[in-house]
């Protein structure tokens, strides 16, 4: 071999001597890099792991915190105080309020004794019964949002504190009822004659009263001469209905209502019962509405036919009138009594402020049933044992002004002239042929 090979020889040796530690070195490198990649990857998914478990933790305690508010909204307790419409307490699906109206009159009277003598003073309130009174319901949940309601009403005297039938707390309502927009408004207990109610004629017995038919309770008083005229809406138990079961519904346009009143008597079904049927139809400026109702009396038979309106000539002026046929069997062979009433009135308002009303009413009594004092009976009265009649008319002109302070106080001048004929007497003029009244008032609701 030639020296110059020899050289070649021993340079390739030398190279590649050099090169395998180099090799092997980068096939360390590459394995640890490979390894720290491994385990920089499981880091990652553990990590990962740790968040989403953190997220799931944070759900969940956001939905508890959820369900917790939603809870507590549930059961919060609300406090809502409206205008001259009592104190609410509201929680969930439960509501009750508490509300009254507070009316004080001082009257000027003559004839208010036997022998003619006038009386000036603080008496039995003009306009309205001085009542409080609990009302509530309680949403069930169920279908058509199905209501369970309930009234509780007491009245009594502001000039002196007295119930106004004593020993009886709850003497104006106390009833429980359901309510929804399918069933309308179904009702179990003491209550108003239907007859007498929003959706009969209290929308045209006297200017007092509300424009439209509704399925309120309301209706006209009977504390002054003109308001005698509410007897002819009674029932067997006076103008509110013991044992009643009343149902009405807004149709719409239209308002109706049935009314069933249980007797009392054992052995006698029917004695004490009083049925009534009303039906109203609510115009754009007019309600048209009336009622007819039938009671059992000591076995005796009554009976009302009525109908009647109002109407918004304007803003300024409202008009009502309504008819009333009453009858009546009588004891022994006294006869039926057939009565014969209308009413005519107008209320005008010019402003929010002031209105004023004025009405006129006649009330034609033929044959009718007195008691022992001479004076006509009040229509649904017992006439089991009368032993007289009488024929004649009672005529009653009556006006007022009203100053509205706010919409909770309200001051009131009012008025009214009685006149009786033929053999009418009425008792509150204690046997003469006429009376003058009239009141200062104020009246305050909360």
């Amino acid at each position: 071999m030639s020296r110059k090979k020899l050289l070649l020889t021993g340079a390739a040796l030398g190279l590649a001597s050099l090169m395998a530690p180099a090799q092997a070195q980068s096939s360390q490198d590459l394995q640890q890099a490979l390894a720290q990649a491994q385990a920089a990857a499981a880091q990652a998914q553990a990590a990962a792991r740790q968040a989403q478990a953190a997220l799931e933790q944070a759900l969940a305690a956001a939905e508890k915190a959820q369900m917790a508010s939603s809870s507590a909204s549930a059961n919060a307790v609300a406090v809502q105080t409206n205008s001259g419409q009592g104190l609410t307490v509201s929680s969930g699906a439960n509501s009750a309020t508490l509300y009254g109206l507070i009316d004080i009159t001082l009257f000027s009277r003559n004839h208010d004794d036997h022998t003619g003598n006038k009386v000036f003073s603080p008496e039995v309130a003009w306009f309205s019964g001085n009542r409080w009174g609990l009302t509530g319901s309680h949403s069930t949940g169920g279908p058509d949002d199905l209501k369970a309601i309930f009234r509780l009403e007491s009245e009594f005297e502001s000039q002196t504190g007295n119930m106004d039938t004593p020993g009886v707390l709850f003497n104006r309502d106390a009833w429980l009822g359901l309510e929804s927009k399918s069933l309308g408004k179904l009702t179990f207990g003491r209550q108003n004659a239907l007859a007498r109610d929003p959706a009969a004629s209290a929308t045209y017995g006297d200017p007092y009263g509300p424009s439209k038919a509704n399925l309120e309770e309301g209706g006209y008083t009977n504390n002054n001469d003109f308001k005698q005229l509410i007897f002819y809406a009674g029932s067997a138990t006076g103008t509110r209905m013991d044992r009643g079961v009343v149902w009405k519904k807004d149709w719409g346009n239209v308002v109706s209502g049935l009314a069933y009143q249980f007797g009392d008597v054992p052995g006698s079904f029917s004695t004490g019962t009083t049925e009534t049927g009303s039906l109203a139809y609510n115009g754009s400026n007019f309600t048209i509405a009336g009622f007819v109702t039938a009671a059992n009396i000591a076995h005796l038979k009554h009976r009302t036919e009525s109908i009647g309106g109002n109407m918004q000539v304007s803003s300024l002026v409202r008009i009502n009138a309504g008819y009333f046929h009453y009858t009546a069997d009588q004891a022994g062979v006294l006869g039926q009594r057939k009565d014969n009433a209308w009413t005519v009135s107008t209320k005008l308002t010019p402003s929010q402020t002031w209105d004023y009303e004025l009405g006129y009413q006649v009330m034609s009594a033929n044959n009718a049933g007195v008691n022992g004092s001479g004076y006509v009976q009040n229509a649904f009265s017992n006439t089991s044992a009368i032993t007289a009649t009488a024929t004649g008319k009672r005529k009653t002109l009556y006006g007022s002004v009203f100053y509205h302070l706010d919409k909770q106080t309200e001051f009131y001048l009012a008025a009214d002239h009685l006149s009786t004929s033929g053999g009418y007497k009425a008792a509150q003029a204690n046997g003469f042929t006429s009376q003058t009244e009239m009141g200062l008032g104020m009246r305050f609701k909360f």
